[in-house]
């Protein structure tokens, strides 16, 4: 029998995005994949009532990935906002049978929190997961996703209120950083060069 830990995607050198998803794993088989892939932080591993999705990204996937963290990193310390960044921890709850790991993430204030309150999520492919349900599940404040050179942000609410998206209610600005113009990292996020990205935001700043 084929076990999990060997169907697990190689890391790609090219600038392809491999997919693996299994049904019926149970928690502990999480578990014993993450201690397998705990020195290995290229991969990405979400785990949802027994399914389980690895992702191997993409170089374009990593390269917007540390293009956002980046620009959100400079803007943190530029306007002073106290800010812990918790990178692409692994965020889990054994109770509510949910696990993930954001692109980048961020907790406000407390270095102590061990769930973040920001989740930001590059989208290149689609997953069968619901990012948004293992996020609701998690307690994660707010979440951005990135898809086609755009944010789609989303802020936890209330559950009945907004059953569609899991709790969350989708917005237009951030209630975590109000004064930060989305519309704005956006477009600097698509600029090649990474200085010319840095120095148009600076000024925008």
């Amino acid at each position: 029998m084929v076990s999990f830990i060997e169907l697990i995607p190689e890391a790609r050198t090219d600038d392809s995005e491999r997919r693996l998803t299994i049904s019926d794993v149970t928690w502990d088989s999480y578990e014993l994949i993450l201690a397998k892939l705990e020195d290995n932080s290229h991969y990405r591993v979400t785990y949802l009532d027994e399914t389980l999705e690895i992702v191997s990204p993409s170089k374009k996937h990593e390269n917007v990935k540390s293009r956002i963290g980046f620009l959100i990193e400079f803007y943190f310390c530029k306007k002073r906002i106290k800010h812990f960044s918790m990178g692409s921890t692994t965020v889990r709850n054994r109770l509510k049978q949910a696990g993930a790991e954001p692109d980048e993430c961020y907790s406000f204030d407390d270095d102590e929190k061990e769930i973040p309150d920001l989740a930001v999520e590059v989208t290149i492919t689609s997953g069968s997961i619901k990012k948004l349900e293992t996020y609701s599940r998690l307690g994660v404040k707010e979440v951005w996703f990135w898809k086609k050179n755009k944010f789609s942000l989303y802020y936890l609410r209330d559950l009945q209120q907004f059953a569609e998206n899991f709790g969350y209610e989708e917005i237009e600005s951030s209630v975590l950083v109000p004064e930060l113009n989305i519309k704005f990292l956006a477009e600097c996020i698509t600029i090649r060069d990474q200085v010319d990205a840095w120095e148009q935001f600076e000024q925008g700043i």
